[in-house]
């Protein structure tokens, strides 16, 4: 039996649709491994199962449902969501093979000792990278270059929100921007920051890379129109979902790699001598269509630069 563990996340249709995605990722990636001599596609068994728990937006289910999984002796719990859900499961279990998916430093948040040399029952996929934030503060300056003072909205109880705020400041001095940092954990807390934001006239939004706002698509989005405030995403749902623009990772494809990883460890491989791998796609999407509700004059050359462009 294989089994999926639960996501710090919930709340709106967009996170619906991200979660479905995820799932098809991981699905369609087990059984399969790397090409070359690791071996053939895992046949489909009548014993062969995925068990999935959903956190349904409310962390403190999390231990329980890993908790949950353990009990059930499953071979291997595959889990994304953000750090408090891979926590959870490095936590409930020190036999169970664990692969988490997750965009937090996987060695500061205690999941690995050494990205190399995993050792223990947990390796994973990383779309960490201390450079995606300054990068997409700078694609958003050009996007919007009379923005002189930008927001940044993140999750205070996300434990990697301190060292991704003080990047994220540092990076608005470099390029000479003012930044305001507010705080969102709930939805009313969503509604709230961006009142701030308007009363405080801020130009643009960085949106703070979080489980739970992947979970608040529909909303964020939605608010962000409402406000006529020009907000750079962190994944490509916003950008489906109406909103201007997203510079990050593509989870979808992390998604598809730590399958891979669950169908080499059903074959026989031991997680700690699996090295924690880096998601490599980096991907950078435009919604044309809302830069021009938003009465934003893109030139042809920024567009060019994106991977792709919603008309």
């Amino acid at each position: 039996m294989a089994a999926r563990g639960a996501r710090a996340a919930g709340g709106d249709a967009g996170d619906r649709l991200f979660a479905q995605r995820n799932g098809r990722a991981v699905r369609g990636a087990i059984g399969r491994v790397p090409a070359g001599s690791q071996g053939r596609r895992l046949r489909r068994r009548p014993e062969r199962a995925i068990e999935y728990r959903w956190a349904e937006g409310k962390i403190d289910r999390l231990p329980e449902l890993a908790a949950d999984l353990v009990r059930r002796k499953v071979n291997v719990i595959a889990v994304g969501g953000g750090p408090l859900s891979n926590l959870a499961a490095k936590n409930a279990t020190t036999t169970i093979p664990v692969v988490f998916s997750t965009g937090a430093d996987p060695v500061t948040m205690g999941l690995v000792t050494n990205m190399r040399q995993p050792g223990g029952n947990v390796t994973g996929i990383t779309f960490f990278s201390e450079e995606l934030g300054a990068k997409a503060l700078s694609l958003l300056r050009e996007l919007v270059p009379g923005a002189k003072t930008v927001g940044l909205m993140v999750n205070a109880s996300n434990p990697e929100t301190p060292r991704r705020r003080a990047d994220a400041v540092a990076a608005a001095r470099t390029l000479g921007l003012t930044m305001e940092v507010v705080h969102a954990e709930t939805p009313p807390d969503i509604d709230k920051a961006f009142d701030s934001l308007s009363e405080r006239r801020v130009g643009a939004l960085l949106l703070g890379a979080d489980a739970f706002y992947s979970g608040r698509i529909q909303q964020l989005v939605s608010l962000a129109a409402r406000h006529k405030m020009p907000a750079m995403y962190y994944r490509r749902e916003f950008v489906e979902a109406g909103g201007l623009a997203s510079y990050g990772a593509s989870v979808i494809d992390a998604y598809r790699q730590a399958g891979v990883y669950v169908a080499r460890i059903l074959k026989g491989d031991k997680p700690g001598e699996l090295p924690v791998m880096q998601a490599a796609k980096v991907e950078f999407v435009l919604n044309l269509k809302t830069a021009r509700t938003l009465g934003i004059d893109v030139p042809m050359a920024f567009s060019a630069a994106a991977d792709e462009i919603i008309e």
